[in-house]
């Protein structure tokens, strides 16, 4: 079974880079180290920070980070170094925030998972269902404790931001679809 990526010595990581390297699998810095590695680790712990679980993030990473955008279960858990069991519970979280679509490999009986180019895009429209829930949500609770509270005045400015935040998302999705035309995304 596979072990988390921090097990192993930092020589033991070091040898299986330069192996990969000297085979032509990936680009690699003076001292060997694997720099797609080192980008999907640091990716990764950007994404930690803003919020994201560890093993999702990492799984998003690697995704983002393949040429083809999509690797199985068994290839995610071979370059992270991770189980099987922390690859489903990745790709389960990432599949529900709309990160990654699972598809079925042809002619096979594996999973693939796919991150696509407008990945962003995806996730955020597919808030708007979330947004509108939070609102319902918020005009409840300011009808609750009372509008003229202290707590009612609090819970409708909230409603008020999610209201503006609903109506820029919509509009920079917009702008975005527009955007990355001009660039040729489409």
């Amino acid at each position: 079974m596979a072990t988390e990526a921090g097990s192993g010595s930092a020589a033991d990581k070091g040898v299986a880079a330069a192996d990969a390297v000297a085979a032509g699998a990936v680009a690699a810095d003076a001292d060997g180290t694997d720099l797609r590695a080192r980008f999907v680790e640091r990716f990764a712990g950007q994404l930690v920070e803003a919020g994201m679980p560890r093993m999702p993030a990492r799984i998003f990473a690697a995704l983002l980070a393949s040429d083809s955008g999509a690797l199985t279960s068994a290839e995610l858990g071979e370059r992270l170094t991770v189980s099987p069991a922390a690859v489903s519970g990745a790709v389960r979280y990432l599949t529900q925030q709309h990160m990654v679509t699972r598809e079925r490999e042809p002619g096979t009986r594996r999973d693939l998972f796919r991150v696509h180019s407008n990945q962003w895009y995806e996730a955020l429209g597919n808030r708007d269902s979330i947004l509108k829930r939070w609102e319902d949500a918020l005009r409840e609770g300011v009808e609750s404790v009372g509008p003229g509270t202290p707590a009612g005045r609090r819970i409708a400015e909230t409603l008020a931001f999610f209201e503006f935040m609903q109506l820029e998302l919509a509009g920079m999705m917009d702008r975005w679809r527009a955007h990355r035309s001009t660039l040729g995304l489409d």
